[in-house]
């Protein structure tokens, strides 16, 4: 079973939980109820050619309103070799013919067009497209990002540089302490970070360890000398080395909703931008022990936080220009009628109802309202990473993540 087909088995059973979950269907579910829930774009095209660079999110994103949908509306070919995959050079249906079941699928005429040139050998370039813009997550996809404790702070570490140089990057010689035997040759260049904490709890999650560089060990000692074999940035003094993990990037994700009731909140950002928008990295403080998965998607909320009622507190204050003391508010304050309740406490009771009066709260709970939506492609125990897939407006740390559909 390719990674594609896995996706529409996986997303098939993660929608078929969540709406039992919600206890809004039974488990008698038949996927014609599913796709009729699907929503098309305004102006979804009734054709599209894929083209290089493009990615399955931003095409799906052209006909839905909820890309991660997908899978949902994909009517795959059976004559191709693997109906899942999509090229550059294939043209793309949308068939509306049924109502409230919108399908996408390649067109039946003509054959996929594939420029040829000479090559030495074949790569990725002519791969299916992927699912997100591998480019935007490519670094942080196989590194070691979360450290459980401060042990990298006694690791070897950044001394100097040959000459007077006060960076090194790709190709240059480092000076390291505390490398003194020759067990590992390889090694990562990491920049220790800030504790990470779970804001409701306080509990400490993890420490963040952005990955620098990749080094080779040229010669022990104290200070070894190792080369720089590649930099996502510059290297100064005081990094830290933690030898090379031998992990397997992760090149295919499987878009799916997060389950009802994983909530989260956004504890950090990469890069140390102040605020989020597309394609930017977040830390959720929610990992593998809560149930999140890669591939998950998570509306992500601003809102829920109690806001001061300007208007009832003017209101309330003392003001001789425009209130009375004949007025009841002006020593009761703002009242506001919730009903009707009767005599006694006894509900039963056959005396006659009266009207329930309550004060008006001088605060509010500001209404949650979805601010973007993000994707997470790696997980750790206790955290997980994310990239934000949309935003609609400036996203900030502390925001919450839910399930896109949830709130």
């Amino acid at each position: 079973m390719n990674s594609m087909v896995l996706l529409g088995s996986r997303l098939a059973r993660g929608v078929y939980i969540y709406l039992y979950a919600t206890g809004m269907l039974c488990l008698a579910v038949w996927p014609g109820l599913l796709t009729a829930q699907v929503a098309l774009q305004p102006n979804a095209p009734e054709t599209y050619s894929v083209r290089p660079g493009d990615t399955l999110w931003g095409i799906a994103g052209r006909f839905l309103r909820d890309p991660w949908r997908w899978p949902e509306v994909w009517e795959g070919n059976p004559e191709v070799s693997d109906p899942n995959r999509i090229f550059p050079g294939e043209r793309l249906v949308l068939d509306t013919s049924r109502a409230g079941a919108p399908r996408i699928r390649r067109a039946t005429s003509g054959m996929r067009v594939v420029k040829l040139s000479p090559r030495v050998r074949v790569t990725e370039l002519d791969a299916a497209i992927p699912t997100i813009p591998i480019g935007a997550v490519a670094p942080f996809l196989s590194r070691p990002w979360v450290a459980d404790s401060r042990a990298l702070d006694d690791a070897p570490y950044v001394v100097g540089f040959p000459g007077e140089r006060l960076l090194a990057g790709s190709g240059d010689q480092i000076f390291v302490r505390r490398i003194m035997t020759a067990t590992d040759s390889g090694f990562e260049v990491l920049r220790p970070g800030a504790a990470l904490h779970d804001p409701v709890t306080n509990e400490l999650l993890g420490y963040e360890a952005a990955y620098v560089a990749q080094a080779e060990l040229e010669r022990t000692g104290d200070p070894a000398t190792l080369r720089v074999i590649s930099s996502a940035m510059q290297i100064q003094i005081g990094d830290r080395l933690h030898p090379a993990r031998d992990e397997r990037a992760i090149r295919s994700f499987l878009p799916h909703p997060a389950p009802a009731g994983l909530e989260g909140h956004i504890i950090s950002v990469l890069d140390g931008v102040s605020q989020i928008g597309q394609y930017d990295v977040v830390v959720l403080d929610r990992g593998s022990r809560e149930g999140v998965e890669v591939g998950q998607v998570f509306g992500i909320y601003r809102g829920g936080t109690e806001a001061r009622d300007q208007v009832i507190n003017n209101r309330n204050a003392w003001n001789w220009r425009d209130e009375s003391p004949l007025d009841s508010s002006f020593w009761l304050g703002e009242w506001q009628i919730t009903g009707w309740e009767r005599d006694r406490p006894d509900p039963n009771a056959p005396l006659p109802l009266h009207r329930k009066a309550e004060r008006l709260s001088e605060t509010y709970i500001v209404p949650d309202a979805r601010t973007g939506i993000l994707m997470v492609f790696r997980v750790f125990p206790r955290v997980s990473f994310a990239l934000v897939m949309r935003a609609n407006r400036a996203i900030h740390v502390g925001e919450m993540v839910a399930p896109p559909d949830e709130r």
